[in-house]
């Protein structure tokens, strides 16, 4: 791995009572919601090296390819990530497991094919902060995947979010937002939309504040040709 000089905590995040309830209950919610065949479709195709930030307990690592030639996988909180570690052991391609924040990654320019995140620019402190890190990391033409929960089409669930993340859910889900708009703050970080779709998770009657999703990829634009 291509470690940058700047020194970042080790524990730039601690949530030990939401670590240890999503360490225990994510993988049985996985399997109710049906989120392994999004985490599927999401790493679908990777090739080369990855780097994937918030990778919790490592719920992604079963789903890389094996196209893929190495993942770093960055998690800031130390309960996930000594379980991101254990899950890491178990993949079917190398993954480095390491400590970091999502708005100082400790790694080189240009140095990845692709980035992923998965439900997780909901929780990081800087959204904008965080993508240009992607962006700067990123190879120009490399992949942004994410499978992001945000905003609500509808204005009573987006009202509803809004007020939920102002007051309770933040300090019941280790820092998460509901009213995020994922694809705002990829956009406005300089990546080109390449394919997306909403969808609802889990695909319940009556939404969630946490159900409204996107899924899809995003692009560093290639540098352009200097004419001499």
């Amino acid at each position: 791995m291509s470690l940058r000089s700047t020194r970042t905590p080790h524990d730039a995040v601690h949530h030990p009572v939401f670590a240890r309830f999503y360490g225990k209950f994510s993988p049985i919610i996985d399997e109710r919601a049906g989120i392994g065949a999004h985490r599927d479709e999401l790493l679908a195709g990777l090739s080369g090296r990855v780097i994937e930030i918030g990778a919790g307990n490592g719920l992604n690592f079963a789903h890389y390819p094996g196209s893929v030639s190495e993942v770093v996988a960055i998690e800031p909180e130390r309960r996930l990530r000594l379980m991101a570690a254990e899950a890491a052991v178990r993949a079917g391609v190398p993954v480095d497991v390491v400590p970091g924040a999502a708005e100082a990654l400790p790694v080189k320019s240009e140095a990845f094919d692709a980035a992923v995140v998965s439900l997780v620019l909901c929780s990081v402190r800087d959204v904008r902060r965080s993508l240009a890190e992607l962006h700067r990391v990123l190879r120009p033409g490399g992949q942004l995947r994410f499978f992001e929960h945000g905003l609500a089409e509808g204005p009573a669930l987006a009202s509803v979010q809004r007020g939920l993340d102002r007051t309770v859910w933040p300090l019941l889900f280790g820092g998460c937002h509901t009213s995020r708009d994922p694809l705002a703050a990829i956009t406005g970080a300089g990546f080109e939309l390449a394919r997306y779709r909403r969808l609802r998770v889990p695909q319940t009657r009556v939404p969630t504040p946490s159900s409204p999703c996107f899924l899809g990829t995003a692009v560093r634009p290639a540098e352009p040709e200097v004419r001499r």
